[in-house]
């Protein structure tokens, strides 16, 4: 059954405007203009973040949704996943972001506008815990899309956490996945989006 509801996460520091969240926004309005594509702006707080999206995805169908999520999103999307036994997509996930955070609690900077700023704190690193979903087995079917030049995550932790996914290692590359648009296609296969 094709998916009628899609979701999209963003990573820490980022937003909906981030080149992979319009790209895809773009793609599925012009594709798909039957899907409910929804990529909210994240708060600081996991546990705020995790309580907007179950909220948000309260009145969709289970059965007919996917969800997305880059860096920090992809975390969440393994999260969402399963609540949701969805079929999930991580690019470049945050496998321990409670572990790899925990030198940013502070004031930050948004990363699609420097004059935004937000605390990030010390509270949260426990939020994340709660939401590290690592000891299950997954819940619905995973695509990790890693790239070995991730300047910021290590891609082989991302191989280890997620054994069971269709896995998707490409050389060279960077965090940001700026190849994100030759990957979009599969990417929206795997989510059911036909």
């Amino acid at each position: 059954m094709p998916a009628t509801h899609l979701l999209y996460l963003h990573g820490f520091r980022s937003s909906p405007q981030s080149a992979k969240a319009r790209l895809t926004a773009e793609r599925v309005a012009e594709r798909h203009p039957g899907v409910t594509f929804w990529c909210p702006q994240l708060p600081p707080s996991p546990r705020e973040a995790m309580a907007l999206v179950a909220d948000g995805i309260a009145p969709w169908p289970r059965s007919r949704m996917a969800v997305i999520g880059s860096s920090l999103g992809g975390f969440y999307a393994s999260w969402v996943a399963q609540q949701a036994h969805c079929p999930s997509v991580l690019l470049n996930p945050a496998v321990d972001p409670a572990r790899d955070l925990a030198r940013y609690i502070g004031e930050q900077t948004a990363w699609h506008n420097p004059e935004e700023r937000f605390f990030f704190r010390p509270e949260f690193i426990s939020e994340l815990q709660a939401l590290d979903v690592r000891g299950l087995p997954p819940a619905g079917p995973e695509l990790l899309i890693a790239t070995q030049g991730d300047e910021v995550l290590d891609w082989r932790e991302m191989v280890a956490r997620y054994p069971q996914a269709a896995q998707r290692v490409l050389p060279g590359g960077e965090h940001a996945l700026n190849d994100y648009p030759r990957h979009l296609d599969e990417v929206l296969r795997f989510c059911n989006l036909v």
